[in-house]
């Protein structure tokens, strides 16, 4: 009768979700020294801004944030709760002219904060989209089809080692797209907001509420920044929707699940880079 090693966890896909197995452990269940925290701190002053971040991207989706734009401070709290990154943010803009070279900043010195934190990018999953990657505790001829369905008691890490994911989100009427990938070569697709983009707010409207002062275009100047400054390409587009704050807050949301899927670590490149190009 053959005996399994005790020293083995019992169920390794159940303890996939605990922070140690998912930083120490490989296809092969093989011990690895823990993996370095991905950190960095940001400090980023001009005549028109001052901004500091600290951003752990290897983070519990903890946020303190503070910009002077309450609607702003809403999106990047829930852009680091559903990307699953820590985030410190602090910013005083010159609010008196008006949110844009808040926005934009802030959208320049995070995309710098994760091009530090990323580092040499090695073992990087690097596209964030939907994505159906072999499932690393199994062998390959026992490895779930993408239609295998996992047990409700399973958490989200262990749905995502089998390739659960997807850049979309809705958030009622709603429907926001967003992909990524972080190649180290910056451009931004902005679709589906043409329309909206620079729509005139009338008085009535910034009375309103916030959601409607935050003008579309602002959102876009902060996806640009970061795109510029993490270096990657970053495609975000509203399928439909058309209430304001449902449509920032989809966008928001989309662009932090591409995050996250994006800088997770893939168990199978460990210590390689995602390229044939030797360099990202």
């Amino acid at each position: 009768m053959a005996h399994h090693n005790s020293a083995s966890p019992p169920n390794a896909l159940e303890n996939f979700g605990s922070h140690d197995w998912a930083l120490s452990i490989t296809g092969r269940f093989g011990l690895m020294p823990r993996m370095k925290r991905r950190q960095a701190r940001i400090r980023r002053e001009t005549n028109e801004t001052k901004i500091e971040v600290e951003l752990t991207i290897d983070g519990k989706g903890k946020s303190s944030i503070k910009t002077g734009i309450p609607f702003f401070d809403h999106m990047l709290t829930l852009f680091a709760k559903h990307g699953v990154v820590d985030l410190k943010l602090r910013c005083r803009g010159d609010l008196e002219v008006d949110a844009h070279h808040t926005v934009e900043d802030c959208g320049i010195a995070l995309g710098q904060a994760f091009l530090e934190a990323l580092g040499d990018k090695k073992g990087l999953r690097r596209y964030g989209t939907g994505f159906d990657p072999a499932n690393p505790f199994e062998d390959a001829a026992r490895r779930p089809s993408s239609t295998t369905k996992l047990p409700a008691n399973r958490g989200s890490a262990a749905r995502a080692a089998s390739g659960v994911a997807e850049a979309y989100v809705p958030m009622d009427e709603c429907l926001a797209r967003c992909v990524i990938d972080f190649s180290g070569r910056p451009y931004l697709v902005w679709r589906g907001l043409d329309d909206l983009a620079h729509k005139q707010i009338s008085a009535a409207e910034k009375k309103q509420d916030m959601s409607s002062a935050f003008r579309f275009g602002l959102a876009r100047e902060f996806f640009r920044g970061f795109a510029n400054e993490a270096r990657c390409n970053l495609h975000l587009e509203l399928l439909y929707g058309d209430e304001p704050h449902h449509v920032v807050e989809a966008l928001f949301k989309a662009f932090a699940k591409a995050v996250d899927i994006a800088c997770q670590r893939d168990l199978r490149i460990v210590g390689q880079l995602p390229t044939t190009k030797g360099k990202l």
